[in-house]
């Protein structure tokens, strides 16, 4: 199915659009005849009435005037919650390569620069008890909300430069630090009870820092809006994210595996009684060992996140467009 974008009364640019999307503007009078419009594959704009598959459209007469084409923010979460949401597959993830073969100057600059910042969180996670990890939680959200706003601006055609992934660090900046501390800890504390929960709420709030770097929303409505709408389509999010992040979720099976064989050869040295594996664990050895493996684990896998990176750039955003981007706030 072909998308547009669209020039409305206002003289911006809306979309892409989906061309139902088209005809329901035209329907409520926000669209007439003269109202300028292209294909994405289009490199000019064009009246709606020079396109065939919008003439039967125009067998009404047309409104006088054209309704403005922006919504409150509540009439545009309205329209979000109450539509069925398409999620694309074939389309998300073919947006990973095209995204990235259209724009891979930016996001050689874009990935990296999000990546070193996001590195030494993960370092201070590994080296400084609790703090660490709550900080790496928090800034997860402010980094990655920069990041995923500046390359969702850039596929709408705006111009975005690679510092503008910084945009986090001073636009809802304290919605996307909770946002980031929010979700990160709920889904932790589900993984500790069950682990479906979990995995619900990862999916279910994927999109939750997106939202607040695009629509400036508050964090729990973010977290809410995502929910609801991708329970609509989970399954469909499930396995768009299990492809688009699979050498990461590989690595982290390989890394459970891994950990889980030295603590229960450590059980084993211990004869099962833990006691004798708290003096094991708190032997000088030892503890050098479990120090030496978590930084290995950790270099690793900063590695493998980085090079993921730049497909998922593609995949989350057309994600994010296909379920939210239709409508603009």
């Amino acid at each position: 199915m072909a998308n547009y974008i669209i020039i409305g009364g206002d003289g911006k640019e809306y979309g892409p659009i989906s061309s139902d999307d088209v005809r329901q503007w035209m329907a409520e009078g926000r669209l007439n005849q003269q109202s300028l419009a292209k294909a994405e594959s289009d490199a000019e704009f064009r009246p709606l009435e020079k396109f065939p598959e919008f003439s039967a459209a125009f067998t009404r007469p047309a409104p006088e005037t054209i309704a403005p084409l922006i919504l409150t923010a509540d009439e545009w979460v309205g329209q979000v919650t109450t539509r069925q949401p398409e999620l694309r597959l074939g389309e998300c993830l073919a947006a990973g390569w095209s995204f990235l073969g259209a724009n891979v100057g930016f996001l050689v600059g874009a990935v990296i620069l999000a990546w070193l910042i996001n590195l030494v969180f993960v370092f201070g996670a590994l080296y400084l008890p609790i703090l660490g990890p709550l900080a790496a939680l928090c800034f997860s959200g402010v980094i990655m909300g920069g990041f995923y706003l500046a390359c969702l601006r850039r596929l709408r055609g705006e111009n975005v430069a690679v510092t503008d992934v910084l945009s986090g660090f001073k636009d809802s900046f304290p919605q996307l630090l909770l946002t980031g501390l929010i979700a990160g800890l709920l889904t932790e504390l589900s993984a500790c009870c069950l682990i479906l929960p979990a995995i619900y709420l990862g999916v279910a709030w994927s999109l939750a820092i997106v939202l607040v770097a695009d629509k400036k929303m508050f964090f729990w409505s973010a977290m809410e809006l995502s929910r609801k709408v991708i329970t609509k389509v989970w399954f469909e999010m499930f396995v768009l994210l299990i492809i688009a992040f699979l050498p990461m979720i590989l690595f982290q099976i390989f890394n459970l595996y891994r950990t889980g064989t030295f603590f229960f050869g450590l059980y084993d040295q211990a004869n099962h009684d833990m006691q004798q594996l708290a003096k094991l664990i708190q032997d000088q050895s030892q503890t050098q060992a479990i120090r030496t493996m978590a930084l290995q684990v950790t270099l690793i896998g900063q590695a493998i996140f980085l090079v993921n990176l730049f497909y998922c750039a593609g995949v989350i955003v057309r994600a994010y467009e296909n379920l939210f981007g239709s409508k603009k706030t």
